[in-house]
């Protein structure tokens, strides 16, 4: 999806009589945004803002391992071989030479390599310089500058991490805010760069430190001017669709679970001095009515107990969440933080934690996968409401906003003549959309675009065929397993028919498909590079207990929100 961004100048934090100023550059290509405060802590600001920066550069993709030391051997080996080849080669050209009637020009080979070696260098090192300073590539891997909302109550940063699977959320009370001025309220995005990041380091408390997202350049004409920046970037599918599908996850109902700051403490202290070199690798949060919730970390066993609020849900359960090296970026807020509040949506679903920082909130948000990859979508896309809410029913839940751009789900209900598990499944789709979002600690709905102009489902790109078939699969009920075991090191190995053809897959300790076996097309063709075939999909979703769509959206709303 191609996006448009153009700034009047960089942002920065510039110096002033006063103190600094944090100037941030808005997107001339949205609506005019703007607003001018005084941060009242600077300090906590600043490990706020910093953590947020960490959630946008974190890549806990695979990383293959230093082969240093085995490539020089290769190294080696290739120059023992390459000397050989090069003396048969000598040996053989001077036979041809001396019987050859018009000689070859002195010099022409020595000057042949050396022009090749000197555009090979010229090339590597342009790829060096774009590694490191061209926009498109750093786009590539940074898709989109983040999001800002100037509301009523409250400011807002969102960012999304560059391995797809991290979703980071600053929220800041305007009440933390001092002599404020120039206010328009929207949503846009604004331009942070490293050294923005870097500049955001010497905000200091005996200094005023101003906010400021500078609306100048909405104000004049920058075309031609030599601070005018414009760019255009194309938004991977995958990074819009991760993105718009943790929107859709906040939308949903949660159990909520408070964490003291000694139990987070405790969890990413562990996690730091411990490194799992087997499956499973998640978190387990064992729930227990009236009782202190219980983090358990995986594979070692390592139960840690929050005594500081018992839990008060109305039945017991276990849920299994994964993603927790991701935590680390919570690591700063530590010293400022109050506690935290994690609301898990299921096993192997997103969850998401809030920390508590006075005026101030930072939303993590974690999805069930490191690569946004087949499982997330299947299991996310399981959730959904089952009937499409209509074009006219989504226009008419948008328009209960226009009297207020925060509202709860009962005041939003309470304006619109529609059943409750239609406006639930409205906000749940212009959540998806990235018109909506679900401020989880203020339990409010925000009216808030992502982009400039409203999206559609066809942007956010097809789901996968094989998650689909595999549904359905599991809807015709034609699954039988035969053989399920557990291995001694984890793995579970099952063998089965999922309608007329025979399965053989293996789970690791996390349930996912470390192998596969089966006779369709998809998977002779594929294998599992391309993800598991709708058969695999099918059998998996079974035996780790994924409950079939509701039928109809009341039995969704009942099941799911009350």
């Amino acid at each position: 999806m191609d996006v448009s961004f153009a700034y009047h100048r960089r942002s920065r934090v510039q110096k002033s009589p006063a103190g600094l100023a944090i100037a941030f550059a808005p997107n001339l290509r949205r609506d005019r945004v703007s607003y001018d405060g005084r941060l009242k802590d600077p300090l906590h600001f600043r490990e706020a803002i910093s953590a947020l920066h960490d959630v946008v550069i974190s890549d806990l993709r695979y990383q293959p391992r230093d082969k240093t030391g085995y490539q020089q051997y290769k190294a080696e080996q290739f120059a023992r071989e390459s000397a050989i080849r090069q003396a048969a080669y000598k040996q053989k050209r001077d036979e041809l030479k001396s019987k050859q009637v018009d000689p070859m020009p002195d010099g022409l080979e020595a000057d042949f390599k050396r022009h090749r070696k000197i555009y090979w260098k010229a090339r590597q090192q342009y790829s060096n310089y774009l590694l490191r300073h061209d926009l498109k590539l750093w786009r590539l891997l940074m898709p989109c500058d983040p999001v800002i909302t100037v509301a009523p109550d409250v400011l807002f940063f969102e960012c999304f991490s560059a391995d797809e699977s991290s979703y980071g959320c600053l929220t800041v009370d305007r009440e933390a805010m001092q002599d404020e001025r120039d206010v328009s309220l929207g949503t846009t995005n604004v331009d942070y760069s490293w050294a923005l990041y870097e500049h955001f380091q010497q905000l200091r408390s005996y200094r005023e430190t101003r906010f400021n997202v500078d609306p100048t350049g909405f104000d004049v004409s920058t075309e031609g001017t030599e601070d005018h920046r414009e760019e255009k970037i194309d938004l991977p599918d995958s990074w819009l669709r991760g993105f718009m599908q943790l929107q859709s996850a906040m939308s949903m109902p949660m159990r909520r679970v408070s964490v003291s700051r000694e139990g987070l403490y405790n969890v990413l202290a562990f996690l730091r001095r411990n490194r799992a070199s087997k499956s499973p690798r998640g978190l387990r949060f064992e729930l227990e009515p009236g009782k202190p919730v219980a983090i358990v970390l995986e594979p070692w066993e390592r139960r840690i107990e929050l005594h500081s609020t018992p839990y008060q849900g109305e039945r017991a359960e276990t849920i299994r969440v994964w993603g927790r090296d991701r935590l680390r970026s919570l690591a700063r807020l530590l010293p400022i933080a109050e506690g935290a509040d994690v609301y898990l949506l299921g096993t192997g679903l997103p969850s998401f934690w809030s920390v508590r920082m006075g005026p101030m909130r930072m939303i993590l948000g974690l999805s069930g996968w490191t690569t946004n990859d087949w499982t997330a979508g299947s299991a996310l896309s399981q959730l959904k409401p089952p009937v499409a809410v209509s074009e006219v029913q989504l226009t008419e839940i948008a328009a209960a906003f226009r009297d207020g751009t925060s509202q709860t789900f009962d005041q939003v209900n309470g304006r619109l003549s529609l059943d409750p598990p239609v406006v639930a499944a409205g906000l749940n789709q212009l959540a998806l959309l990235g018109q909506v979002i679900h401020d989880l600690p203020g339990g409010v709905y925000r009216w808030r675009q992502v982009m400039a102009a409203p999206m559609t489902a066809d942007q956010l790109g097809s789901e996968d065929e094989e998650t689909i078939g595999g549904r359905e699969l599991l809807k015709s009920a034609k699954i039988k397993i035969e053989r399920d075991e557990v291995s001694n090191s984890g793995m579970r190995l099952i063998v089965g028919h999922c309608g007329n053809r025979k399965v053989e897959l293996v789970l690791d300790g996390d349930g996912r498909i470390f192998r596969g076996k089966c006779g369709c097309s998809h998977h002779f063709k594929n294998a599992l590079r391309k993800g598991p075939c709708r058969h695999l999909q099918a059998i998996r979703n079974q035996l780790l207990n994924s409950s079939d769509q509701p039928s109809t959206l009341a039995r969704w709303y009942d099941s799911f929100w009350n």
